[in-house]
């Protein structure tokens, strides 16, 4: 159940869009972003819980480039949340399925943060992944979870899949709310297609003290992606490769589905036009765009996930190879 906090489908996108628009005015040249191409890759489903909606990035120079969550312009209006799965004209049975010995591990816990992870019985992926905490080296897990520790309670904000290299985001909860849903998912490096698009990495390794996640992928790249701020508002989130993927391969794909707009996670794309303006188009319509950055979210209530926040992608850049020993930031300095 939602009441809803503003009047007008202008209203409406002007909220969707507003980091996105102010991405395109940078303070300095150092803040300029690079403009990258966004092409829509989606096709139709009936299913509510099939990952129909993939649109790539695309750029020959890009190693640095944010992503940040925000809830949606109508979560202040929530009242009862809708986080149950609907498998409703699903047909999964053709699902690719490699067996494994399910087990749950604690990887890491301070005053702060839990780090969880999850081996499942099955996955659609054969790929064993290690995950290094301080040395200590997890192999085969499936899902990873960083849980941010508050006054009263625990939520999560941050899950990644190592053996297909999925990644889901969320911000810390708004007033009102105990916690809030996943939404769209994430790749970040070098992205590949089998029967679903995925992102093969080798290792994974986390550094507790500065949120930062380091990557090697199967291809010989690496990679990081750290929190960099964790809001009731925004997670937003730094990642830096250490070389340009070729620019036929995407570097990054936003997975999410839409089956209409009151059913989906994701349902209108807005970008900052070069009039300085802001372009945006339902998800199904959209097909192509070169920006600097880019939107992708609801300006209505979604019976599927209706507290999942709308995702941004901005702040492309090319910067200097990954450092073989990255410093950790100083004590306290977690965001």
């Amino acid at each position: 159940m939602i009441r809803l906090p503003f009047k007008g489908w202008r209203l409406a996108v002007a909220l969707l869009v507003g980091v996105a628009g102010a991405a395109a005015m940078p303070v300095s040249a150092t803040d300029a972003s690079l403009a990258v191409s966004f092409v829509n890759a989606s096709r139709p489903t009936r299913c509510a819980e099939e990952d129909n909606v993939y649109v790539k990035l695309l750029g020959t120079q890009i190693t640095r480039f944010s992503v940040v969550v925000e809830h949606p312009p109508y979560v202040g209006g929530i009242i009862t949340d809708s986080t149950a799965p609907d498998f409703s004209h699903c047909d999964m049975s053709q699902d690719p399925r490699y067996l494994f010995t399910p087990r749950t591990v604690v990887l890491h816990e301070d005053a702060d943060i839990r780090l969880v992870g999850h081996r499942y019985g099955s996955f659609w992926r054969p790929d064993v992944v290690d995950f290094d905490v301080g040395g200590r080296v997890e192999s085969g897990l499936h899902l990873v979870q960083l849980i941010r520790r508050l006054p009263g309670s625990e939520v999560e904000m941050l899950v990644v899949y190592p053996a297909d290299g999925y990644w889901r985001a969320k911000p810390l909860p708004p007033p009102g709310l105990p916690d809030t849903a996943y939404g769209s998912s994430f790749l970040i490096g070098p992205v590949q297609e089998s029967s679903r698009p995925y992102v093969a990495i080798r290792r994974i390794a986390f550094d507790p003290a500065a949120l930062r996640f380091s990557l090697q992928f199967q291809d010989g790249r690496r990679g990081e992606l750290a929190v960099a701020k964790a809001t009731g508002e925004r997670l937003e989130l730094a990642v830096t490769l250490d070389a340009p993927v070729p620019g036929d391969q995407p570097f990054a794909a936003l997975r999410s589905m839409y089956v209409a707009e009151a059913q989906s996670d994701v349902a209108i794309a807005a970008w900052p036009d070069a009039t300085g303006g802001v372009s945006s188009l339902p998800i199904m319509r959209f097909e192509q765009v070169r920006a600097p950055s880019a939107r992708f979210g609801r300006v209505q209530p979604s019976s599927h996930n209706l507290s999942a926040p709308d995702m941004i992608f901005e702040r492309f850049g090319a910067s200097p190879s990954i450092p073989s020993s990255s410093p950790s930031p100083p004590s306290g300095s977690r965001p």
